[in-house]
């Protein structure tokens, strides 16, 4: 669709004052003049003088709760939005009713936002709307990334209780910066802020020195699991150009050097596909398989030997995955990442192009790799159940108040 008509869309749907926004921000894009944020000015909240209303009155313990989820527009099987939206459905089978507030400064399509939500995410039976709108008619509200945190102070000006769910810790994505820092003031808004494994524990409580409440990472073994009868030869990646957290750049360097050493054995890549100058950049034959459901990453992976799981900051869910489908996943080795990937499936590698390499190199040369395939298999965390049954008793206990049960003592 041209930028014509998506203008034309959004003057019928959204009238001239949507119009005029769109324009002008497509043209400052145009001019090199966007700030690059990824936030409007005007959503940009400030903690030294932020005061948001809470409810006077509790609803009793046990009521159902209408609950606001405040997110970016997903792209089809984005890994940050599957979490997300398991939150979603565990609050929804509790018997809460269920707000998706998407926060989109881009004025995009929200027919076109829902349907990707309803293809890739059927079991959300949440209602969608915009957060241009204001975030209102809720109990709760749960942030779910710092722009999103922003958003939700300065456009859930009703009395609520508001929440965090903090998947990294997302200064890190930016320089040391502006980004950077209204990244980090997001985590002094005084949101109940529930951290998603230790590593984001950690840097919560050392470099802004609150105390969040903690749930652990799970995996969907349902789906990443051992296949019979796979023929396991090559090795896999992740493929991100330009986010740099997931160290796609480092990768190609590293299966550059790998294949130098083993040219026989296959390299796959999936996620983004690499075309022009990014694929004339890859001194090797790579298999490329783009973005891939669930299901079918598990087939590919029932190919593989080892793959590479590198981030930068909060362990990828793509370690675990690997490891529930027999994978071994070579893995930067840090201090924050073994927090929150125990256990001796992962190969823990020093984050160059040879300390990359040595470890895909030592995964295939093992006499014993189909057998301890299954072997690491077995030693996936199962399921996202505790993660689902934390988060939803921590928002019913902000809601409710300290309860008998509350968990947030267990948690830490």
């Amino acid at each position: 669709m041209t930028s014509f008509a998506a203008g034309l869309r959004v003057l019928r749907r959204q009238g001239p004052g949507a119009f005029a926004r769109r324009a002008l921000e497509l043209a400052a894009l145009r001019l090199g003049e966007d700030h690059g944020l990824g936030l409007a000015d005007a959503d940009v909240a400030d903690s030294a003088n932020l005061h948001l209303p809470v409810p006077d009155i509790r609803p009793a313990e046990g009521e159902p709760l209408a609950i606001g989820w405040v997110t970016t527009p997903p792209g089809p099987g984005s890994g940050g939005h599957t979490t997300l939206f398991r939150m979603v459905e565990a609050a929804e089978a509790a018997g809460h009713r269920c707000v998706l507030f998407l926060a989109d400064r881009h004025d995009g399509d929200p027919v076109a936002r829902e349907r990707v939500i309803r293809d890739w995410w059927p079991g959300v039976r949440a209602e969608v709307r915009s957060a241009a709108d204001g975030i209102a008619g809720v109990d709760a509200a749960v942030a779910s990334s710092w722009e999103t945190a922003h958003v939700l102070a300065t456009r859930g000006a009703d009395a609520m209780r508001r929440l965090y769910f903090v998947q990294d810790f997302e200064p890190w994505f930016h320089p040391r910066g502006a980004a950077y820092a209204l990244a980090e003031d997001t985590y002094r808004f005084g949101f109940r802020t529930i951290a998603l494994g230790e590593a984001v524990a950690q840097a919560l409580r050392q470099e802004i020195g609150i105390e969040p409440d903690v749930t652990s990472f799970g995996c969907d073994t349902d789906i990443y699991r051992p296949l019979p009868g796979a023929r396991r030869e090559g090795v896999v990646a992740y493929v991100r150009p330009g986010v740099a957290r997931r160290g796609w750049e480092l990768a190609r360097l590293a299966l550059a050097r790998f294949h130098e050493e083993r040219p026989e054995v296959p390299i796959h890549l999936y996620g983004d596909v690499l075309t022009g100058a990014a694929r004339r950049q890859l001194p090797f034959e790579a298999i490329q398989h783009g973005r891939l459901s669930p299901l079918e990453l598990n087939e590919l992976y029932a190919e593989c030997v080892a793959g590479i799981a590198m981030s930068f900051t909060n362990i990828s869910l793509v370690a675990e995955e690997m490891i529930a489908a027999g994978v071994v996943p070579v893995v930067g080795d840090s201090a924050l990442a073994r927090a929150d990937l125990p256990g001796d499936a992962a190969a823990w590698a020093r984050p160059t192009p040879a300390g990359i390499a040595a470890a895909l190199g030592a995964a295939l040369d093992r006499p014993d790799r189909d057998a301890h395939a299954l072997e690491i298999s077995a030693t996936a965390r199962s399921g996202w159940s505790r993660a689902q049954h934390d988060v939803v008793r921590i928002i019913e206990d902000e809601v409710h108040g300290p309860a008998r049960h509350s968990t947030r003592a267990a948690l830490r």
